[in-house]
């Protein structure tokens, strides 16, 4: 496959390189393990084609600066925070003005001051972050143009348990693109940077995603297709990814929307009788219900009673006047 189609390949995948994790075997059950959670950053990602001069083969400089990504080697966190990449091409001719201390064939594609990527997973969920603050970004055959300089940027992307998913990208200060400045623009269509006789980059600002288990955030993605026809490189095509963050949500624990305390149905704890213990039981009208009764059977019964005490007084009045 050309080297061509494997970096495309490999852009498609995005965010998901910085998740990538080894395939665990299923249960004896054969169910699948449950989701552990994960978190990846990185400073720079390079994806790039070098093709030479003298050469009619095509040279991929796959590099990256300050990668982490967790669970990895029994850790469940990481840190990084080199502040220059060097990459080291084959073919590659010696830059005017003195060589590389590595070498001709060696390559700065990076340098910062400061340059960090953090991931953490725990049993509360996944978080990753990244920052670069006054860098340059450079492609072989074009030592003195940087690709791009930034100001400060940083990523962030946050996988909490029971809650969603959270991503954020942040360019702040001056970007400049092939010696031009350029406006950032979140959203939308990418800015287009042509520079003529060099080439064009495609710049794309705050790239953020989720889902309801995973968040990516990419704070500066360029498309890259120069032609420096210097140092022995006639064309760098690729990508070039700054201030990555993703993470996945670990399995378990509240899911979205439903607050810690809630409780199923199915877990509803019975009723208590609230009553104190020495409380009169109102038991009286219940049983009259029970024996085919009501409430109004008492005052029947008690209308009755009076009707028998008049009757029997009236047939004794009614005796002494006859006697009488």
């Amino acid at each position: 496959m050309p080297a061509t189609a494997v970096t495309a390949a490999a852009l498609a995948a995005g965010p998901a390189l910085l998740l990538a994790a080894p395939v665990h075997a299923d249960g004896a059950d054969g169910a699948a393990p449950a989701r552990t959670g994960s978190a990846g950053a990185s400073v720079l990602r390079a994806d790039l084609d070098v093709s030479l001069l003298d050469k009619t083969v095509r040279v991929p400089v796959l590099s990256t600066l300050n990668e982490v990504r967790v669970p990895a080697a029994g850790r469940d966190s990481g840190a990084a925070d080199k502040t220059a990449l060097d990459v080291r091409v084959d073919g590659l001719a010696a830059a005017e003005g003195g060589e590389h201390p590595e070498g001709p064939r060696a390559v700065n594609i990076a340098r910062a001051e400061v340059a960090t990527a953090d991931a953490t997973v725990d049993v509360y969920g996944a978080e990753a972050s990244s920052h670069l603050a006054r860098a340059e970004v450079h492609v072989p055959g074009l030592p003195a143009l940087p690709l791009i300089k930034v100001e400060e940027v940083t990523s962030k992307a946050v996988c909490a348990v029971g809650e969603k998913p959270k991503a954020e990208s942040r360019t702040l200060g001056s970007v400049t693109v092939l010696g031009k400045r350029v406006t950032v623009t979140v959203g939308g269509e990418p800015t287009v940077v042509a520079v003529p006789g060099v080439g064009e980059v495609s710049l794309g600002f705050s790239q953020t995603e989720t889902t309801r288990a995973a968040a990516s955030a990419a704070a500066l993605r360029l498309r890259v297709s120069v032609n420096p026809l210097k140092l022995n490189v006639a064309e760098v095509e690729g990508e070039v990814t700054l201030v990555e963050a993703a993470c996945e949500t670990p399995a378990g624990g509240t899911g979205p929307g439903e607050e810690p305390g809630d409780r199923p149905q199915g877990d509803a704890e019975p009723v208590q009788d609230e009553r104190p213990a020495d409380a009169t039981d109102p038991a009286p009208e219940r049983q009259l219900a029970e024996t085919g009764g009501s409430s109004a059977t008492p005052y029947l019964v008690g209308g009755a009673a009076l009707l028998v005490g008049l009757g029997l007084s009236g047939l004794v009045l009614a005796r002494i006047r006859t006697r009488g």
